[in-house]
Formats: C-alpha cells, structure tokens, sequence
C-alpha cells in the first residue's frame, strides 16, 4: 500500500515507517501537526508530541519526500478514551491534514504511525482512517518495550531526548542524549521505577537526527537551551529547545525500498513542505438510524421468519433465521436485511439496541458472497450506534439452503447493562490481527471473555500462514493469546471452551494434525505460565469441532475460544454433587447409568459459569432408543421414518441429560445464555421438523416437571453443519448439543 506517515520528529513515529516498508508498503508523503505559535515549544495535548517541531520541517530534504503540516487550531474536547467526531477538537485537524494528503496523492491508502501502547492515541488514528476510507498501520503496537528500543538502535536510528519527566531523569543532564547512551540508564530506571524504557508513560520524548530513511542529509543540533517547566526534586520536568541546527549532506547511496520515487507530486515539490490550512470539516458520515426509524418488514418476510431466544433477564440470546422450506430465498443481501432488520426490532422491544449486544455470530450460505454480507451487515451495526464498543463476530458458511433455510441466519448475544469492556483494534501491526470494520477483537462482559472468531492470519500482512491446517491453527492460537493478555489472562489456564470451525477443504488425513496441535500448543503454554507464574489453578476447556463448508478467506480452520476473565482471579473449579443424596427424575423413561458420563464434556466455575457439550454418535444413539420406554406423547404434527423417531428419542434424551446436569451443578434453565443443536444435513430431516421435536420435547418437560417453564418462543437454535464431534478426527455425531450457562 501506498503510506502517507504521521510523524511527530520522535524515534518511534520514525521506526514505524521503517516497518511498514519492511513490509513492502511505500511510503510516499510525510503528515506532521505542529503548535499555531512557532515559539511554543509544547501543546497542553494528549493527543500530539510537539517538541522539536522548529525541526521536523526539515525531514521532507532528508528523506526527498512531500511533508503536509497543518498547526493546531483545537483543543481536547472529546476527552473519553472511544473517539466520536466533535467539532473543535484536536483530532479534527488531523482529518484535516490527512483529508488533504488524500486529496493531492488519491493513491494514498494508509497511514501509519508509532503508537505503542496508548489506546487513547490509537483510537482517535483509527477513527481519522476510518472517516477518510484509509488503512492504518501501526506495527510498534503493543510490541516489548525493550525489545524495541534495541531494535530502533540497531537499525540506525539516532534519536535524542528531547523533554524528560520521570523519577531518574535530570533535564540538566538527561537532555539532548542519544537513545544508545541512555539504554541500559533506562532500564535500570525501569528496574527501580518501573518506567516504560520508550517512554510511553510520558517519561521522556525523543527527536529523530538520523536514521536509513534520511537517504539526503543528517540534521546537526549546533544549539539549544533548557527550558525547566518543573524543578520538582524528585521528577524535574525540562525541554529542549533548538537555537540553531544545519543539514549535512549525505553521499548519493541507493534509494531503500519503501521510499516513493515516482510520486504524484509533481518532481519540483518532491520534498517540498505544504502548510494545509482552511477551517475544519463537516463530518462525511452517514446519518444513523434511530431505533424510532427501524424499517418495518414486509408480511411475506414476516411469514417465513422465526425468532428463539433464551430466557435469562441479564444476558440473553436472540437467534433469528427465515424459514425457507420451498428454498424460495430471494439470496443473500434480501435475506440478511430481513434478519438484521428483524433482529434490531427484537431489541428496540426489549428497550435495548446494537449497543447492547455483545457478540454476533454470522452463519451465511455462501462464502464467496462475503463482501456482499459485510456491506449489508455495517449498514446495521455501526460504531456510531455502539458508542461502548462494537459487538464481536464470528463468520461462518453453513448448508443453510439443504435444510430449508434462507440464505442468512444470525444468532446474537445481548446484555441488559453497559458493563462490557471492548477491545477493537483497526490499526493493522505486529500484535494480532486487525478488525477493521464494525467487530470487535473481544468483548469482556460480567467474568466472560468472549473472543471473534480467530483466522491463522500472519498479523503484519494480514495473510493466511503457509503450512497447511494445523500451521493455521497455531497462528490462530497466538492471535488468541494475544488478545487474551489484553484482559490479564491466558487460553492456556482461563479457556472455558474452544470451537474448532474445520473448513470441508481440509483433507480428512490432516485433521488429526489440527486437534493434535491444539492440545500441545495448550500443554506447552499451561507448563511455560506455571514455570514462569506459579500458576496453580487452571481451568479445564472443553472442546468441539465443527465441519463447515468454508470461512472466510478460504481459510482452512477458525478458533472460537470463550475465557473465564475475572478482575480477581479467585477461580473455583466446579464439581458435581453426590447422586446419592439427588433424587434424579426419571423423564420418558430414562434411568441414570454410567455410560451417560461418555455423552459429554463440561467445565464448570463453582456457582458462576457451567459449559457443556453434549456428543451423540450412532453408537450411543443405539443405547439411547434401546434404553428409551417411549414415554414422551405421540404428535400428530409430523410423520415420522424410522430415523426421525430415533431423533425424537435422541432430543428428548438430550433434554434429560441436560436438566439433570443442570440439576448436579446448581444451575437451572433460566441461566442459560445459549443453547445449539448441531445437526449433520446428511441426517435428512428439514429444520422444521427437528424444530418441532424440540418444542415438543420442552413442552413435555414443563408438563413432567413445574421448575421448567417455557414461554412462547423456543430457546434453542438449530445450527446445520457437515459434521460435529469432540474429535477433529471424527466430526460424525448424529447430534451435538452446544450449552452455555452462568448466574450472572
């Protein structure tokens, strides 16, 4: 991509540009933002370094390339860390300056810039990208501050100091250092303080001298003056402030791949400085829709559509999906707009909106109209409509239309409160993947962390990993830990469950590679953070594969991992009560027996969080109809083969399992949050039969026992697949049930 980079003088605006080029980006034009008055040194700006600018004009000659610089005319208006358009504020003018650099090199696609670890800097870079339709990059993100203070020396950059503030540093003696002298000062400081040896707390600010980029001249400070704006004893606070400097000419060297030869700024105004005025700009952006405005569904859509929802007050599901039995589906886009549109009006129902929900899971029927299906999706979820962050997604292809479905089917997971914490990174780099778009990376709500589905995406390049499956899955499993450090925990001891999403485009010989690397990764993770923490408690995840016709990307494999994130780690691993002292109902005829424990997997928080996931195959399906006495009531409804009644005893046993578990862990129907049935289409029998087994079967269970109540709609939803299974080897359940409960 063609980069325009926003340089402040400092090292780490400088090493970014190195990176993106290491990346095979161009960067092709310099943006710098500087103080309405020359003789100021420094803004009162969170936002914006400014010290040195007297000297950031001269880095369009050293590197040969067009600098835009715009003075500051706002201040910080906006002040809470998620950033919304406000006229006057500081942000602005940096729309404006980028908004022009578009203007005059429309090739230009992203920006990048050195934030390390500031998400109230990176936010409002990502919220200037967005309006303008540009990509940033940010590779120094959330990168090791050690780390990368020897690679910017090792890469030749010279950086001084240029402000110090921190315990430690004397403006006297400190400034006008170079960053290569100061290194092992800065980490002792670190040792005794514990200081950011980048000075990302605001320890200390830095200007770039010199550094590969600079292909023309050096810049020499001849000389300056501190200027002390604290002499506090412990933490004085000093700028430096140029009085004189020079260039000095470099010999001709060959041009680094990365710096623009051929820009569209005519050859005379190569390195030329434009000063970018003009008052701020009126927001491009599209008016949202309010929830008084919600488009109200035409009578045949609302015919053929069909709403669960589970019935828990604080945390609830909503799935929606259009039943399309004569596959009659007017295609994709018709048929997202009808759910979303069905979705939003369910929440204004309730008294809530987009905002309120925390994840989405996206099940579309082809693939390859992906950018179809996110277009329509961004015309509904907005980060203007979810000022506390958007919700985070899954996206997944389905046999929706072979079972008589539509072509869309959305399941969302919607809170009462705006407790939620979201972690939505746009700005492409080093650390994990980007979202760049209106989903988020995670969402932590109530001791849940509910992450997006992960790719095996090589972050920098945002392209899928070579090797196959399993080297995806490996990638999509540091991308998971990355994400979950961000939240103070790790896969490896807080994962609750993991969903292993298998594309059909993987040999069934490679399979076994993909659960084996997922269980060794997690073993080697859990030994490292036991050796390096002295963790004792660890939960135990439980796991589900799932055959999918295709991801996103054509990928082979996607990770969705769900973590117990308390603010305190006080874990508490559930057990089951003794059976002896639980009177265990008897419904339609089942009786306790051992070979029930081989149906499923659960992970239980003691009095918080219960997981289960519930896995029949033809074997055990024999045992169930041999065991079943058929004590659930005949329906007239459907006509049932052979198969069908043996799905019937098989839903019905599952219902059993459920609420027995249920019963054993303290936990009751009204704490669910979700509850799937996975079903392979090679069973042959449509959702709506399937669907009605199941609302019979509740029915019954109410009737049979007073602490079930059921409402109108159904809690469940039926999920079409290829193939399930607690093995990767082995995805041929008859049935998989997916449940996930919690008091909160």
């Amino acid at each position: 991509m063609k980069v325009v980079a926003l340089v402040s003088g400092g090292k780490d605006s400088c090493y970014a540009m190195i990176k993106c080029m290491q990346y095979s980006h161009q960067v092709v034009a310099l943006a710098n933002l500087l103080p309405a008055d020359d003789s100021v040194d420094e803004l009162d700006s969170y936002m914006y370094q400014t010290v040195g600018h007297q000297i950031v004009v001269t880095y369009a000659e050293c590197m040969g390339l067009p600098l835009f610089r715009r003075r500051i005319q706002g201040s910080t208006r906006h002040q809470k860390l998620s950033y919304r358009m406000t006229m006057g504020d500081e942000v602005e003018d940096m729309f404006v300056l980028l908004n022009e650099v578009k203007r005059q090199i429309p090739s230009v696609t992203a920006v990048c810039s050195g934030a390390i670890a500031s998400d109230y800097q990176r936010l409002r870079v990502e919220s200037v990208c967005s309006r303008l339709g540009l990509v940033s990059l940010a590779y120094l993100w959330k990168q090791d501050q050690s780390l990368l203070l020897q690679e910017m020396i090792t890469n030749g950059i010279v950086a001084i100091t240029v402000k110090v503030a921190a315990m430690g540093l004397d403006p006297r003696k400190h400034l006008g250092k170079d960053i290569g002298f100061l290194k092992s000062y800065l980490h002792r400081l670190k040792e005794l303080y514990g200081i950011n040896v980048c000075g990302e707390g605001g320890e200390y600010e830095t200007l770039t001298l010199d550094c590969p980029l600079f292909l023309k001249a050096r810049i020499v400070l001849d000389e300056f003056d501190v200027i002390m704006e604290s002499s506090e004893a412990i933490a004085p606070v000093g700028i430096l402030h140029p009085l004189a400097f020079h260039l000095e000419n470099k010999e001709e060297s060959n041009s680094i791949s990365g710096i623009d030869k051929t820009s569209e700024i005519c050859p005379e105004n190569v390195g030329f400085v434009y000063e970018v005025q003009g008052d701020f700009l009126q927001s491009s952006e599209a008016t949202c829709q309010s929830a008084a405005e919600v488009t109200k569904l035409d009578a045949v859509a609302e015919h053929r559509l069909r709403i669960s929802r589970t019935k828990s007050y604080s945390t609830f599901s909503i799935c929606c999906w259009l039943q399309d039995s004569c596959h009659t589906s007017a295609g994709l886009q018709e048929d997202l707009e009808v759910v979303l549109k069905k979705i939003e009006l369910e929440l204004v129902g309730c008294g809530f909106n987009w905002e309120n929900v925390l994840y989405v899971h996206l099940y579309i029927a082809d693939m390859n109209k992906f950018t179809i299906a996110n277009e329509t999706y961004v015309r509904y979820i907005t980060q203007e409509k979810c000022p506390f962050g958007v919700p985070s997604r899954s996206t997944i292809e389905l046999p929706l239309l072979q079972v008589g479905l539509g072509s869309a089917n959305i399941e969302v997971l919607v809170a009462n409160d705006q407790s939620k914490r979201v972690l939505h990174v746009q700005s492409i780099s080093c650390w994990a993947p980007s979202c760049i778009g209106p989903y988020s990376q995670a969402t932590w709500h109530k001791e849940i962390l509910h992450m997006a589905g992960q790719l095996g995406l090589d972050p920098p390049t945002m392209t899928l990993s070579n090797g196959g499956p399993s080297a995806e899955l490996e990638q999509a499993l540091e991308n998971s830990e990355a994400v979950a450090k961000c939240f103070s925990c790790s896969i490896s001891t807080s994962a609750i469950l993991f969903v292993v999403y298998c594309s059909a485009y993987v040999p069934s010989p490679e399979r076994y590679k993909i659960q084996d690397k997922l269980e060794t990764f997690l073993k080697q993770m859990r030994l490292f953070e036991s050796e390096r923490e002295n963790i004792s408690k660890a939960l135990d995840p439980i796991f589900l594969y799932l055959l999918v016709p295709d991801l996103p990307k054509r990928a082979l494999v996607e990770l969705k991992p769900v973590l117990y994130a308390p603010e305190e780690m006080d874990m508490a691993i559930g057990t089951m009560q003794d059976l002896s002292s639980v009177r265990m109902p008897s419904y339609w005829g089942f009786q306790h027996a051992d070979w029930h424990d081989s149906c499923f997997q659960k992970c239980v928080v003691h009095g918080k969080i219960c997981a289960v996931i519930l896995c029949f195959t033809s074997e055990l399906v024999e045992k169930i109809c041999f065991d079943s006495l058929g004590g659930g009531k005949d329906n007239g409804n459907y006509p049932l083969s052979v198969q069908g009644r043996q799905m019937e005893s098989v839903l019905r046993f599952c219902i059993y399992l459920l609420d027995k578990l249920y019963m054993q862990t303290n936990f009751s129907w009204e704490d669910t949050k979700n509850l799937r049935f996975y079903f392979p289409t090679s069973i042959g029998l449509p959702v709506e039969v399937l669907s009605l087994m199941l609302n019979n079967a509740f029915n019954e269970l109410a009737e049979m026992d007073q602490r079930v109540i059921i409402g109108e709609e159904p809690i469940f939803n039926l999920v079409p697949v290829l193939g399930a299974g607690s093995s990767a080897t082995s995805m041929d359940n008859i049935l998989t049930c997916e449940l996930f409960a919690s008091k909160s």
